[in-house]
């Protein structure tokens, strides 16, 4: 099954959320129907605005609409979608439903100006609303759409941050392993020692990928550990070192030395180190995740992101809102327990799926 397949078949809580939400304001002011002799006959849509999607594309359930709420159930297909004029009350509507979806009030803000111009004045569908939602959302996207860069450099440091419980140590564990099986050599250190849990799940992946895993006992300094693991990574050739960290942000000094402490023991032994910051973010925590890289920005030197469980959350948008704000390279994005459930994130495909659009 292909990424995009499950991208369609899981992301259903948030496509539901917002395809709902843009159905429910077309059709709350959708003018009448043409034999309604109370009402005038609608004017033809101009060339601008797309026209209804044939009932073979209309029947189809959408792609976000599966992922982000449950599947509606089949209707019968309209002769005609209804269509209503986008003018300021629909563009307050419009608003309303992009915030809910954690896309974020400065955002929801330019995305709805956006899809405005050139459509104001004008009647339109529900699915000319998600053609244009859908555009808008990968025009923002598409710039930091950027699979983690590997360097000639060798071996590469990879230094993975994130708070406790956001999917950190799963994902270190999932790119070990598609690396590995695209015939990179990586060494993984298992950095938050103050978690056996994570230690244990570093070990189970690296034994099923083959991937040799670096661990200390509980409570030890993880600067030591990532200076052993470095040394080992450098005396077998590896191609990546991967440090897991802790996240304990309820103590953020604390962290913030820590962190500064493994970047200068790493640079000890190699001044370039670390070559990536990576990171890792649970889609389900909303607008938070805006809070969390606020924070890691200042901690530590974040180059890319990973965002997790978007299968678990009827608000995708923060995804987009993270875009928005902050620019930073979206690495990969997660939807699921296995390996090949965390791909490159591609930013048509995930704006499709947002709005419940199929392919």
């Amino acid at each position: 099954m292909s990424f995009f397949k499950k991208l369609k078949d899981r992301m259903f809580r948030s496509s539901d959320k917002i395809g709902e939400g843009l159905d429910a304001l077309v059709g709350d002011g959708a003018a009448p129907a043409p034999d309604d002799a109370a009402a005038p006959v609608a004017p033809a849509p101009t060339p601008s605005v797309s026209e209804p999607a044939s009932p073979a594309e209309a029947a189809k359930p959408g792609l976000l609409g599966r992922l982000f709420s449950k599947p509606a159930a089949a209707t019968p297909v309209a002769a005609e979608e209804p269509r209503r004029v986008l003018d300021d009350a629909m563009l307050e509507s419009l608003e309303e439903v992009l915030i809910q979806a954690d896309m974020g009030v400065d955002t929801a803000l330019r995305v709805t100006a956006n899809i405005a111009e050139g459509r104001f004045g004008k009647r339109i569908s529900s699915h000319d609303l998600r053609l244009a939602l859908a555009a808008e959302v990968a025009r923002i996207m598409t710039p930091v759409a950027r699979p983690l860069p590997l360097y000639p450099q060798k071996p590469q440091v990879v230094l993975v941050v994130g708070v406790n419980g956001s999917g950190k140590t799963t994902t270190i564990g999932k790119l070990a392993s598609q690396f590995k099986a695209a015939g990179k050599s990586v060494v993984i250190a298992a950095g938050d020692t103050f978690r056996a849990a994570a230690v244990e799940q570093l070990q189970i992946w690296g034994t099923r990928a083959g991937v040799p895993v670096l661990t200390a006992p509980e409570g030890s300094d993880p600067a030591s550990l990532a200076f052993d693991a470095l040394t080992k990574a450098q005396a077998d050739g590896a191609d990546l070192l991967m440090i897991d960290t802790a996240g304990r942000l309820q103590n953020r000094a604390d962290l913030m030395e820590e962190l500064a402490k493994i970047v200068r023991v790493l640079r000890k032994k190699d001044p370039t180190a670390p070559h990536n910051t990576i990171l890792v973010l649970d889609a389900t925590t909303g607008q938070n995740a805006v809070t969390q890289v606020e924070i890691f920005r200042k901690i530590a030197d974040v180059s890319g992101l990973v965002m997790t469980k978007l299968d678990g959350t009827a608000k995708g948008g923060v995804l987009v809102s993270l875009a928005d704000k902050f620019g930073l390279p979206i690495h990969a994005i997660g939807i699921g327990e296995q390996i090949d459930d965390l791909a490159p994130f591609d930013p048509d495909e995930f704006a499709r799926a947002l709005v419940g659009l199929d392919r």
